[in-house]
Order: C-alpha cells, then structure tokens, then sequence
C-alpha cells in the first residue's frame, strides 16, 4: 500500500494534519505529535470504514512539513547554526524558515540531511 500523506501544520495551541490527496477527506488535531499520529491514524480508519477501503496503521502514514513548520516545530534546531554547519547562507535559510522563499527538492534534502546528520552525531553521544 501506497503511504498516505499528511500535512502538519503547528497552531497556537497544538498541531494540525489532513491529508495530502484532495480525494481524502480527512482532518485532525491534536496537542502533541504523537497524539496527533494516533488521531491521524483514527480519523483515516473512520474514513475508510465510511468509504468501504483498507483500515491502516502508523506504518502506512507518511508526516509532511515544509521548512517554516519544520523549525517551528523544532524550535530548539537554531537555523543559523545548521546553515553553517551544512554550508548554507544564513541569510538564504533565515529565508526559508520564515516562509520568503521556497527551497527547491535540493535544498530540502540538503537541509533534513544535515539534520539527519546532527540527529545521528547526538544520539551516539554518551554523557559523563
């Protein structure tokens, strides 16, 4: 099975999510990622059972966010610093957090690649 899209967005007091496809009308929200996971997963199943389709799981849900919900969302990831730390103009990725431009399939990758990275570099820390 093809995954199913969401896109998340952060509000004032939570998160957002609907799907993706315009053939799918399914919405939630939720005050945490992972309730907003599990509420996804629920309002697509009611979906589909209203549809007469395939019930899915947490496996079959692919999270979208663009750049500006990324750092949002993450607002402990300091733009800056990562820019630096992937070669990217300060100034060019303040641009794309702040939603004044639009990174091309390139950029993003360049981007969730140096967090991926960082991500990987803090998790086989170990603290004295």
């Amino acid at each position: 099975m093809k995954k199913i899209v969401f896109v998340v967005e952060k509000t004032l007091d939570g998160f957002s999510a609907y799907a993706l496809d315009d053939d799918i009308s399914v919405g939630t929200s939720a005050n945490s990622m992972s309730e907003l996971k599990q509420n996804i997963v629920d309002a697509y199943n009611s979906y589909a059972e209203m549809e007469g389709v395939e019930d899915v799981s947490l496996h079959d849900i692919k999270i979208q966010l663009d750049i500006p919900q990324l750092f949002k969302f993450y607002n402990e990831i300091n733009a800056s610093a990562l820019g630096s730390r992937i070669g990217m103009d300060k100034t060019l990725i303040s641009q794309y957090v702040n939603g004044h431009k639009v990174p091309g399939k390139k950029q993003v990758e360049k981007i969730i690649a140096g967090i991926r990275q960082l991500g990987d570099e803090l998790s086989s820390l170990e603290l004295a």
